[in-house]
C-alpha cells in the first residue's frame, strides 16, 4: 500500500448491516444469541475496580519509577478491561434495564480518573450507526490530527501516548450529537467525588497512578494497538474492519472479535466467538490480526500506515441520527427468523 496523504474515500455503504442480514438468512440459529445479557460482566467490573484501587493504595508512597512501571506492566490490563466493560454497558449488554447499565458504566469508570463512560456511550453508538461518516464517527481521526502526526514513528508514538486527549478533542466536531444529559452529569459528579476521596485517603500519587493506567491501557502500550486493529487499513486497502484472534482477547473480553461485534452489536462479549464458529464462511475469508505486539511495532515503524489509513464516506444511508445501532435486533423483530427443530 502506498503512503496516503488523505483519507480513503468510499461511495459504498458500510459493510456490516449487509452482512448481518446475510448471516441471519444463512444461520438463523444465531437469532437465539441476539438480545442476551451477560450480568457476569458486573463482577468483572467489581474485580477490576478493586484491583486498581488496591494497587493505587500500594504505590501511594513508592518511587515514581515504581508507579509508572506498575501502571504500564500491570495496571493497564484491568484498566483496559474496564474500558471494554464500559463499552458493553454502552450497548446495554450487561443488564436488561438501561439505567442499570448506566450505573455499571459509572462504576467501571471510577479507577480511570476522567468521567468519560456516559459520554463515550453517546458517541460510540453513532460510530456503529455511521461508520466512516466524519461528522458523526468519533472513532475517525480529525484531518488536522492525521496531518500533524504524519507517518513517522515519533509522531505516531506521541499520538498513542496522548490518545485519550486526541479522542476527547474529536468530539468537538460532533455538533449534531447531544453531549450533556442527566447520565453524563451523574457520571461527572460521581467521578469527581471518587477522585477527591482517592486524594484525601491515598494522596495525589495514587490518583496519578490511576490516570497513567488509563493512558497506557488505550495508548502507548501493546493494548493500544487495538485502535489500529479495528478499522485502520493495515492488511487490505478496502477492508475497513478487522478482527483480532489472540490471547489478549482475555483482558479484551473478546472485543477483538470486532467484525463479529459490528455485525451483531446486540450480542454480549462472551458469545462473540460463537458467531464466528457458527458462520465461518463469512469470517474466515476476511483478513485479521493475531498479535497486538507485532501490530504495535508495525504501526510505529511502517511509513505506509498513518492516521490517513481509514475509509471515510459522505453518505449516511437511510440511518437517522437517533439510531441506537441495533440492526441485528431490529432485523429479528421485524422479520422473526424461524429455527427448524429436527424431528
Amino acid at each position: 500500500m502506498a503512503t496516503l496523504t488523505d483519507f480513503v474515500r468510499s461511495n459504498a455503504s458500510e459493510p456490516h448491516r449487509i452482512r448481518t442480514r446475510q448471516i441471519l438468512k444463512a444461520h438463523p440459529e444465531i437469532k437465539k444469541l441476539i438480545g442476551e445479557k451477560n450480568p457476569t460482566t458486573f463482577w468483572v467490573i467489581i474485580g477490576c475496580v478493586a484491583l486498581l484501587t488496591g494497587m493505587a493504595y500500594l504505590v501511594r508512597d513508592q518511587s515514581w519509577w515504581v508507579v509508572v512501571a506498575a501502571a504500564w506492566f500491570i495496571g493497564a490490563f484491568p484498566a483496559h478491561t474496564l474500558f471494554v466493560c464500559i463499552h458493553e454497558a454502552a450497548h446495554n449488554l450487561i443488564f436488561r434495564k438501561p439505567a442499570a447499565n448506566a450505573w455499571a458504566a459509572i462504576l467501571a469508570n471510577l479507577p480511570t480518573v476522567f468521567p468519560t463512560a456516559l459520554s463515550f456511550k453517546n458517541f460510540h453508538i453513532k460510530h456503529h450507526a455511521f461508520q466512516g461518516v466524519h461528522e458523526l464517527d468519533a472513532d475517525l481521526p480529525d484531518w488536522y490530527e492525521a496531518k500533524l502526526i504524519k507517518n513517522y514513528a515519533i509522531g505516531k508514538a506521541i499520538w498513542l501516548l496522548l490518545f485519550p486527549i486526541f479522542q476527547a478533542i474529536r468530539t468537538i466536531r460532533m455538533k449534531e450529537l447531544a453531549v450533556i444529559d442527566k447520565w453524563v452529569a451523574a457520571n461527572i459528579i460521581v467521578q469527581l467525588a471518587f477522585d477527591v476521596l482517592v486524594v484525601v485517603l491515598f494522596g495525589w500519587k495514587a490518583l496519578i497512578f490511576m490516570g497513567l493506567c488509563l493512558f497506557f491501557s488505550v495508548g502507548f502500550h501493546p493494548l493500544g494497538a487495538r485502535w489500529i486493529q479495528e478499522h485502520y487499513l493495515t492488511l487490505d486497502p478496502e477492508q475497513e474492519t478487522y478482527s483480532y484472534y489472540g490471547r489478549l482477547n482475555v483482558p479484551n473480553l473478546n472485543v477483538g472479535f470486532h467484525n463479529e461485534h459490528h455485525d451483531f452489536p446486540s450480542i454480549p462479549w462472551n458469545r462473540l466467538p460463537e458467531i464466528k464458529k457458527t458462520a465461518p464462511e463469512y469470517y474466515d475469508s476476511l483478513k485479521y490480526h493475531t498479535s497486538f505486539v507485532r501490530l504495535f511495532f508495525r504501526f510505529l515503524f511502517d511509513q505506509e500506515i498513518s492516521l490517513f489509513s481509514r475509509i471515510v464516506r459522505k453518505e449516511r444511508g437511510r440511518v437517522s441520527v437517533a439510531d441506537q445501532s441495533k440492526p441485528d435486533l431490529e432485523l429479528v423483530q421485524a422479520q422473526p427468523v424461524r429455527v427448524e427443530n429436527p424431528a
